[in-house]
């Protein structure tokens, strides 16, 4: 179980919403990247509930021997932990919630998103709640760093949970985490013959974060062909390593962008990859301004997930290069935001927000600035970046 340094657990703003949703179903499944505190959430939210990991290779054999009676075997209500590596008990799980009815029986966790979501939701329709755990977001560290360098150690630290409530090196932290994610998930997905491409082409994702993504001049870089590349994305994508943001352009009648923009999703696993020593270096370089935006966009998918508001996050540019960095779609209304890493404010930063057809809208600049500002005839404002409320 993981604690802070006062050895109290620190609580993830999911829960509310797992705990409403096994009274209403028969399952539940909670997916996330590696290291994102699923087991340890479930386990203290859950603490009668008996658990099982597929992660021991006895329990894994004992399943691939045996699925049905291994499935029958199994003692309600249960957390059943790396459900992904062994996705033929789910039809006899299936059988098992048929015959018992009960709600709240079963938890899944999972680390391979798109394979496991289309596996849980075929098998086990009507019968199953998914929901997805991202790192911690700030409010569940429960201190918002309001200075730029207190902020950028905190994105060069991630929000994955270990080094948040740990005395932990870094660098073997994230060594660590590669090295388990390239041997255990890739290779499982993939016969990825050279690691060493593919951790090339790591570095190179990471080195265009905040950026649309150009497949094709990545593969060149790496020598890898198209198909290659998108395979290799498409395995991050799934494991929840990068973001792809997606550009808005409905009911826009300007040529837009229809390319997604990158993002990782965690900016600890980030810096890592672009191999920042300290926070000050971060700062001062030249990625600080894409990664300060990277964690904004993080921040607010994460809210979003964890709250269950059903929003929708986006991104606009046009041909003429009219950007909107974030666009935040609540069904009716639209939040809109501009990040910027400074503290110095202009009127022309309001430009493309004003420009923005959608209505209706409230529009945002988010920046280190203290203070909160007023701008183009009230339709814009300025607002320190931790007073950003996005649901």
């Amino acid at each position: 179980m993981i604690y802070n340094k006062t050895m109290k657990y620190l609580k993830r703003t999911i829960e509310p919403q797992l705990q409403k949703a096994i009274k209403q179903f028969p399952a539940v499944a909670v997916i996330g990247a590696r290291q994102t505190g699923k087991s340890t959430m479930l386990k203290h939210v859950f603490p009668e509930y008996n658990y099982v990991t597929f992660d021991d290779p006895e329990v894994l054999l004992a399943l691939k021997t045996d699925p049905a009676l291994f499935a029958a075997n199994i003692c309600p209500p249960v957390i059943i932990d790396e459900v992904q590596y062994a996705p033929e008990i789910l039809p006899y799980i299936k059988i098992q919630i048929d015959k018992k009815q009960k709600n709240g029986d079963y938890i899944f966790t999972g680390s391979q998103i798109f394979t496991l979501m289309a596996g849980l939701t075929e098998t086990l329709a009507g019968r199953i709640a998914l929901f997805e755990l991202w790192p911690f977001s700030f409010s569940e560290l429960g201190e918002v760093p309001t200075r730029p360098l207190s902020c950028y150690k905190q994105i060069l630290k991630g929000f994955y949970p270990r080094p948040n409530v740990q005395t932990t090196d870094l660098r073997f932290f994230y060594n660590g985490y590669l090295a388990t994610y390239v041997e255990r998930d890739v290779r499982q997905v993939q016969n990825v013959r050279d690691i060493s491409v593919f951790q090339l082409f790591l570095q190179l994702l990471a080195a265009r974060a905040g950026q649309l993504l150009n497949l094709q001049t990545i593969a060149n870089d790496c020598g890898i062909a198209h198909a290659t590349a998108k395979t290799w994305l498409s395995i991050l994508e799934s494991s929840r390593i990068v973001y792809l943001l997606k550009p808005y352009f409905r009911n826009i009648t300007k040529r837009v962008i229809k390319t997604p923009k990158l993002h990782f999703a965690d900016t600890g696993l980030l810096t890592f990859l672009l191999k920042y020593p300290d926070a000050e270096t971060l700062m001062a370089g030249p990625a600080a301004g894409a990664v300060f935006e990277n964690m904004i966009v993080m921040e607010a998918l994460k809210n979003i997930s964890n709250t269950g508001t059903g929003a929708d996050i986006y991104f606009y540019r046009d041909s003429n290069k009219n950007e909107v960095d974030l666009i935040v779609d609540k069904g009716r209304a639209f939040d809109l935001y501009e990040i910027k890493s400074g503290k110095t404010i202009r009127p022309q930063m309001a430009r493309n927000l004003k420009s923005m057809e959608l209505k209706p809208s409230q529009k945002y600049i988010l920046s280190f600035n203290e203070n909160e500002l007023v701008l183009v005839d009230g339709e814009v404002k300025a607002i320190p970046w931790w007073k950003m409320h996005i649901r």
